[in-house]
């Protein structure tokens, strides 16, 4: 992946704008999570409701840190096992984490990435990102470039081109304190 890829795509996210973009199985929208009117838009264009939430995925856990309520000693343990890694994890949401990324929980979907892309876009970036699957609620998620422009011509800002990750589907998301599946792994 070229520097200047991903710096471009990087000043889309500062500009409010929507990308897609390949990890660990699929390819991602994504936007700067902060941004309400990013977020609002990037949920208008794939057709979910605001109250089921946002996964956000991130180079390393400092990026999540605004986002997460604070973790015991333990429970960063048990995280430093999966990642980075496909795993994504409930976690307590912080206080003023936005409801437009939590939607209706109290915890918040949250991955440190292994992707190299996702991984790097993130610390070009310099924060955590929106991931959700770059699909039209309803229909299978997109793993190719040429699918994401299918499913949304005309409706993004950027799509950075890249290998996927070798999960066969989307990743598995367990709640940390539950230890409940709430996502199992796609075969």
């Amino acid at each position: 992946m070229n520097h200047w890829q991903l710096a471009r795509t990087a000043r889309v996210i500062h500009g409010g704008g929507i990308i897609a973009y390949p990890t660990e199985a699929v390819f991602g929208l994504g936007c700067d999570p902060l941004n309400p009117e990013a977020v609002h838009n990037l949920l208008a264009i794939k057709q979910r409701p605001v109250d089921k939430g946002l996964i956000l995925i991130a180079a390393d856990i400092t990026q999540l840190t605004p986002f997460i309520a604070p973790l015991s000693a333990e429970a960063k343990a048990q995280l430093a096992k999966t990642w980075p890694g496909p795993h994504t994890w409930l976690l307590p949401a912080h206080a003023n984490t936005p409801r437009w990324i939590r939607g209706q929980h109290s915890t918040i979907a949250v991955r440190v990435t292994a992707h190299p892309i996702a991984a790097a876009l993130c610390r070009t970036a310099g924060h955590a990102l929106v991931s959700t699957s770059a699909n039209p609620a309803g229909k299978a998620p997109a793993i190719s470039a040429l699918r994401v422009r299918h499913y949304f011509p005309a409706m993004l800002d950027n799509i950075l081109h890249g290998a996927l990750g070798t999960e066969t589907g989307p990743t598995p998301i367990r709640d940390l304190m539950t230890q409940k599946l709430v996502r199992p792994a796609s075969a």
